[in-house]
């Protein structure tokens, strides 16, 4: 927290190939920072920060009104269509020192597909990747964001009845990270109003925190 009356929260986004990563930094942000494509390869090849505008309304600190600033970092996909698991980690560990280092990590959010199966092998790959960059206290730092929630909707499923239904997997790994998740639809007719209720979502995650951050050095 910079001041009194401003606050900045860094996030990272962690994820899969076409798992819509840059198109969920896009709408947390509220505009176009991030190249964001169907595409048959990895898009991004190399992390990327955006930052959004100053945002009020979400939270009061001592009885005033606070101004929210975000700052997203995106990342290349793991894993990736062309990078090796080396190359992605170090391309992620060199962008968190070098945007997060002195400030924190507030969040890291664990993109999925919300209308895609999470496995075994895929949990065990993507746990591993995020404590490596995180260390052993990952689990208190991450929340997970399941994209595509126009597609549950669809198929009628409500918030509890979805993951109800989720893979014995997915669950755990829900279970894991103290039930920090946020589902985001990239396709919302209104993404302002999408982009604000994720938005409140995290707040809630980072009170629970105390506002604590990792520090990369």
């Amino acid at each position: 927290m910079s001041n009194d009356s401003k606050m900045t929260i860094n996030l990272l986004l962690l994820g899969r190939t076409q798992s819509g990563k840059s198109a969920s930094g896009n709408t947390l942000l509220g505009s176009i920072d991030f190249a964001s494509c169907l595409s048959l390869r990895s898009v991004t090849t190399s992390c990327s920060l955006g930052r959004s505008c100053n945002i009020s309304g979400l939270a009061r600190r001592s009885g005033s009104q606070l101004t929210v600033q975000l700052q997203v970092l995106d990342t290349p996909g793991y894993p990736h269509s062309c990078l090796s698991k080396e190359q992605v980690s170090q391309e992620v560990k060199t962008a968190l020192a070098h945007h997060f280092g002195e400030k924190g990590l507030h969040l890291a959010l664990l993109v999925l597909r919300a209308d895609v199966p999470f496995c075994k092998e895929e949990d065990d790959h993507t746990t591993q990747f995020v404590q490596e960059l995180l260390g052993p206290k990952w689990k208190d730092y991450t929340a997970i964001l399941l994209t595509h929630a126009d597609r549950v909707e669809k198929a009628k499923f409500n918030t509890e009845e979805y993951l109800h239904n989720a893979s014995d997997t997915l669950q755990k790994l829900m279970q894991s990270v103290q039930q920090k998740y946020i589902f985001i639809d990239n396709q919302a007719t209104i993404l302002k109003e999408e982009n604000l209720r994720a938005l409140r979502k995290i707040l809630e995650f980072l009170r629970q925190n105390n506002y604590q951050t990792i520090v990369f050095k």
